[in-house]
């Protein structure tokens, strides 16, 4: 070192004042570092280091140092594990669901038959615009460009798809349904460019006859409501909204397959993987006869005009099994219109029209009061209860005349035929001949012959279901309604209950089911559309599974006491108040009725009848709205329904 010392030159220091007197001290040269680290050496060497200021770094802190590097390294390489090794299926995943997509196939919706195969409806195919938001470009000023293309495509305002798609909670927003034909051909020639836009197809539904409408209902594109319960559908599904195609919506649905559809980075297809093959929906087969609901529909239309109507209803079913053959119900409306697209000038007009046409006046509501149809119900019950037999004969006056004791005075109930009377009847010619005063006396009372009084009334109603929803399979039944029996109730109310007046209701199939258990000797039957779901997927439909009959209830009434009822309703027409069905091809027994309408003057005209008398296969029940005064308005109608049924090929 002393060597190095004496050979190496150093350059001597420069002395300068500065400022207020202070000295600098320069070398012409700075001072290398391993100069100054020999000189340390050579004054450690000398033992000159003692009494110098400098302090030396700890070995502790370099510890801790040590540590916090270490504790980073490992944050650093346990996070490069976690990614690279443990997270990396889930990286894989998301990367792949960027460029990756699932898709629904959707599955052929079931078809349609009326019972002699007759095709009910059809399916069609349709194309909507759909807009994945997570396919969109991200670039602002592409993904403008692209929805102002689909907007220039549609002829439609961008800000209008804009708002539609922003606002939508969904990922994928319906953005077109239907798309019309001369917009599909142009529509397909540009998808390719649209990133984030797709073609769907879908299918529609082609309905066969307005008259249908009620009984097969319609699709409609799914809510976000109906979306939020079934989680299984799409934003892009069609499902059933009212009549058979929302009672059966899982079995004419189906199962929808599934596609994977690879993407590109700028969102166009690249590839297509089928995962799944959808299941064509399963088929009905109805119990439905469709050309009588035809007839039925041609001729109650014919009377309505002539009398001034514009509300009906008519039901027929088979008494043997509950199968329905007809259900009709005026006005009817174009259920095309909600399967294919239905304009909101066309909607309004719908739903504010005065006569609701989408109510179904067969089965829904209260029903109306039924007028005269019911005095074969209260007959059995008095025959029942004992308080007449089939050979007992009632005066029958003109008119009843009975205190009231809220009004302090006498109130008189007329016969129809007032001023003139019946004289003497039995339950035959009561029912056939509808005599008003005998069925007050059976039902109320009069003097000292005791009737069955309300409660045993509104019984045998209970007996015949007339309180309770028939349980068809259709949506939207409602049931008839019977009255309270209250402390203000008289002697009076009695009699209206008695001849179908008053506080009471039946819909028309409650009213056709009750007359089937007459018809039949005594069962009551549910009432049921669909007698048969079948497979359509190749050829001509098989039979999956059949419908059995069900039986609400049997034996609750005496068979015997049955059988005189019938007897009156075939006397009604041999000889009593529905005497034009007596020329028909077969004999048949009937019961007309006339309710008085809310409306001041109008009427409600029924008539329920059965055919042939001896063995009877089809009960039909039809009732016409609002009658300006006493017409014959629904007779005319059995006839000519029944004398077609009876007599085509």
């Amino acid at each position: 070192m002393d060597k190095y010392l004496k050979n190496k030159k150093v350059n001597p220091p420069k002395f300068s004042f500065g400022k207020l007197g202070r000295v600098n001290l320069r070398f012409k040269k700075d001072i290398e570092p391993n100069e100054v680290f020999l000189d340390q050496l050579a004054q450690e060497k000398e033992g000159d280091v003692k009494g110098k200021l400098e302090l030396p770094i700890s070995g502790l802190k370099f510890l801790i140092l040590g540590i916090v590097f270490f504790i980073l390294f490992l944050i650093l390489f346990g996070k490069t594990f976690q990614f690279q090794v443990l997270e990396s299926p889930a990286f894989l995943n998301l990367a792949k669901a960027n460029r990756e997509r699932i898709y629904q196939i959707r599955p052929e919706r079931g078809i349609i038959y009326d019972r002699h195969m007759q095709q009910l409806v059809w399916n069609k195919p349709s194309y909507d615009l759909v807009c994945a938001k997570n396919d969109l470009p991200l670039d602002e000023i592409k993904k403008k460009e692209v929805i102002e293309e689909v907007a220039r495509i549609f002829q439609e305002d961008p800000q209008v798809i804009f708002k539609k798609i922003d606002e939508d909670e969904f990922s994928e927003v319906l953005i077109s349904e239907n798309i019309p034909h001369q917009v599909l051909v142009i529509l397909e020639t540009k998808i390719g460019e649209l990133s984030g836009f797709r073609i769907e197809k879908n299918t529609v539904r082609d309905y066969l006859d307005p008259s249908l409408s009620h009984l097969i209902g319609y699709l409609r594109k799914i809510s976000k409501e109906d979306l939020r319960i079934n989680s299984d559908y799409t934003i892009l599904d069609y499902i059933g909204k009212t009549g058979l195609e929302e009672s059966y919506e899982k079995t004419l649905r189906g199962e929808p397959g599934e596609i994977q559809v690879e993407k590109d980075s700028m969102g166009k297809e690249r590839a297509e993987n089928l995962i799944s093959e959808p299941e064509v929906g399963k088929g009905l087969i109805l119990s439905l006869d469709f050309e009588l609901q035809k007839k039925i529909v041609e001729e109650l239309k014919k009377s309505m005009k002539k009398v001034g109507a514009n509300r009906a209803a008519a039901v027929a079913m088979d008494p043997n099994s509950g199968g329905v053959l007809a259900m009709v119900s005026l006005p009817d409306f174009d259920n095309n219109l909600f399967s294919q697209g239905i304009s909101q000038k066309e909607w309004e007009e719908l739903k504010s029209a005065q006569d609701h046409p989408f109510f179904n006046r067969a089965i829904s509501g209260i029903g109306y009061p039924t007028g005269s149809v019911i005095k074969p119900l209260i007959g059995l019950g008095a025959l029942e209860e004992g308080i007449i037999d089939s050979y007992t004969k009632i005066y029958c006056p003109a008119q009843i005349c009975v205190w009231n004791p809220y009004k302090k005075e006498n109130e008189c109930y007329k016969d129809w035929t007032f001023p003139q009377a019946h004289g003497e009847a039995d339950i035959k010619r009561a029912i056939a001949e509808s005599v008003n005063t005998f069925f007050y006396q059976i039902g109320g009372g009069y003097k000292d012959f005791k009737g069955l009084g309300p409660e045993k009334i509104i019984k045998y109603l209970k007996l015949f279901n007339w309180d309770a929803e028939t349980g068809i399979d259709l949506p939207g039944e409602g049931k008839g309604i019977l009255p309270e029996i209250t402390e203000d109730w008289h002697l009076g109310d009695t009699y209206h209950l008695s001849i179908g007046q008053g506080p009471f209701t039946a819909t028309p199939v409650e009213v056709c089911v009750g007359f089937s258990a007459i018809a039949n000797g005594g069962k009551l039957l549910h009432p049921y559309l669909v007698e048969k779901i079948v497979n359509n997927s190749t050829g001509l439909p098989q039979v999956a599974k059949e419908i059995e009959p069900r039986v609400i209830k049997e034996n609750f009434v005496d068979s015997q006491n049955i059988e005189v009822v019938r007897k009156g309703m075939r006397q009604a027409v041999t000889s009593g108040s529905a005497v034009l069905l007596n020329d028909l091809p077969v004999a048949v027994a009937a019961k007309t009725g006339t309710a008085q309408s809310s409306k001041e003057g109008y009427y409600h005209h029924w008539i329920t009848v059965f055919a042939p008398y001896e063995n009877p296969q089809i009960v039909l029940t039809i009732v016409i709205e609002d009658i300006k005064g006493i017409q014959s308005a629904t007779l005319p109608v059995a006839k000519e329904v029944l004398k077609w049924y009876f007599t085509k090929p």
